[in-house]
């Protein structure tokens, strides 16, 4: 491996067996893969139907303007959040795989990591509160919500850990059955209580329950912190370590958040909530994505230890079309009949539906993106970071020049939500290829998460949906969407997915051999 970045993958365990690199991945991996994809992918259905009724309270209750403000306060919260985390919601693996490590210690020592720099950046909103609302009318209430930061970091790296023993079930748990569902309630509830206040105590109320429903599983399986001392030269080292890691992580996240800044320099509250609305519909196939990001993780470290590469690749390639080819069939279903799927969380937002059809279609380019870096971040992290910064500068660059455009055309407002969207796809297209290309140079295997049922499937949905749209707003959502992914669906399994894919959906896959893998 001398291709890859200094302190990039663990060292080859001698007592490991020596496979060759062009190995296919273990059936023991190809399970692992496939059940925590499964129990993530009925996550995603239970996130689905508990986040559409926080999306119609928000935004018919509440308003696009409260939304607004709202959307950017919790912006800048997980910033900072993800700030805080040191890059140890993917980095936690890479330490726990490391030879002799004390699982429980390696937990806890990243735990108070978070502690140290979630106190620093709370301590910085909390006395810079326009920081979060920068349209002034602060309150004790908008300064508190600073408070947060350790609850969302503290959630990330408790997950971490659990998802390192394979623990798929905890992410569930906190991230599609708690959060979602309390946000949802507690909106509707806090709503009689305050309208001003209403959004931001339901998001702390989720975010606390996340914590404290991720907290239990990492207990269980790690024990408490009995007998657990702080070390600070450690400490400071695995900060140090992780600096590459954590700035990924960072710009990753601000890709899917710089258009929401750049668009509030230049609109109004009004139309900042409706693209956040945008956005978060979008969102819900992203976290197809998240699914396998869990379990990715620590079977690709304990690959990289035992110097198996080829395996590395057939498992990026793999999860990636696993991936691309759920999220462009939830994207077609939301995207074609856009304007109805706005128009349920309100009237004021069916002008939006640009603005998501770019954000549903850079969820699904991204894809070999993100599980092309779950392996870089190991293997080539610096290279992999120089690649997320020009992704970061491109999007800024696109954002602002067709916003200008815009602007110079006199187009209304509306046409600045869908010029940052489609800004963000090219730019994430971008990181794409780029990501897969390298990762395929260092481990000596192409990577290719892209295939031509791809492009039958869409074609067959896309006519079929086009017909939707011609039908009653109450038909298009109702006759509509389940066609679209009807024929999406059927296309896909009998055109797309060999016998390697279709153990994604058996309990007991059977044992995967190389041509089933490479797909």
């Amino acid at each position: 491996m001398t291709q890859t970045d200094s302190a990039a993958a663990p060292a080859p365990d001698s007592a490991s067996p020596s496979p060759s690199p062009g190995d296919p991945p273990r059936d023991a991996d190809t399970a692992a893969l496939a059940k925590g994809g499964r129990t993530n992918f009925f996550g995603f259905i239970l996130r689905l139907v508990a986040r559409l009724p926080f999306l119609y309270v928000a935004g018919r209750w509440y308003g696009a303007e409260a939304v607004g403000r709202f959307a950017f306060a919790v912006l800048v919260i997980e910033l900072v959040a993800q700030l805080a985390t040191l890059g140890l919601k993917r980095g936690l693996a890479e330490q726990l795989s490391a030879p002799d490590a004390d699982h429980r210690m390696v937990v806890w020592d990243g735990m108070f990591v978070a502690l140290l720099a979630s106190a620093a950046g709370s301590a910085l909103l909390l006395a810079f509160p326009q920081l979060m609302f920068p349209a002034g009318g602060i309150d004790s209430t908008d300064r508190w919500m600073a408070g947060l930061v350790f609850a969302i970091a503290g959630t990330d790296i408790a997950l971490a850990a659990c998802a390192y023993k394979f623990d798929i079930g905890a992410t569930v748990r906190a991230r599609a059955v708690v959060e979602p569902w309390v946000i949802s309630i507690a909106a509707a509830g806090f709503w009689f209580v305050s309208v001003r206040d209403g959004l931001m105590l339901s998001y702390a109320a989720a975010m606390i329950g996340a914590f404290l429903t991720a907290l239990y599983p990492m207990l269980r399986h790690y024990g408490g912190p009995r007998g657990w001392q702080p070390h600070p030269v450690h400490l400071m080292a695995v900060a140090r370590r992780n600096a590459p890691l954590a700035a990924a992580d960072a710009i990753e996240w601000g890709t899917r958040r710089l258009d929401l800044f750049i668009l509030g320099q230049f609109t109004s509250p009004t139309i900042y909530g409706i693209y956040y609305m945008a956005q978060q519909v979008a969102s819900l196939p992203q976290k197809l994505k998240t699914s396998f990001e869990p379990i990715l993780g620590p079977v690709i470290t304990r690959n990289l230890a035992e110097n198996r590469l080829g395996a590395v690749a057939a498992q990026v390639s793999q999860v990636g079309f696993w991936i691309i080819a759920a999220q462009a069939g939830v994207a077609l279903a939301l995207g074609i009949p856009g304007e109805a799927v706005m128009g349920l969380v309100g009237p004021a937002f069916v002008g939006g539906s640009t603005a998501l059809a770019f954000l549903l279609a850079a969820e699904v380019v991204a894809a070999t993106a993100v599980v092309s870096e779950a392996a870089l971040v190991y293997v080539a992290r610096h290279r992999n970071l120089l690649i997320s910064l020009a992704t970061l500068a491109l999007q800024a660059a696109l954002s602002i020049l067709f916003i200008k455009t815009a602007e110079a055309m006199g187009w209304p407002p509306l046409y600045y939500a869908a010029a940052v969207a489609l800004a963000l796809m090219i730019a994430l297209g971008f990181a794409s290829v780029a990501k897969a290309w390298l990762l395929g140079r260092i481990l000596g295997t192409p990577v290719n998460s892209l295939r031509w049922a791809l492009v039958w499937a869409t074609a067959g949905a896309a006519v079929l949906g086009w017909g939707a749209t011609q039908l009653p707003e109450w038909a298009e959502l109702l006759i509509g969407v389940p066609v679209i992914l009807g024929i999406y669906s059927w296309l896909i399994w009998t055109r797309g997915f060999g016998p390697a894919d279709r153990a994604l959906f058996k309990k007991h896959p059977e044992p995967a051999t190389a041509e089933t893998v490479a797909g």
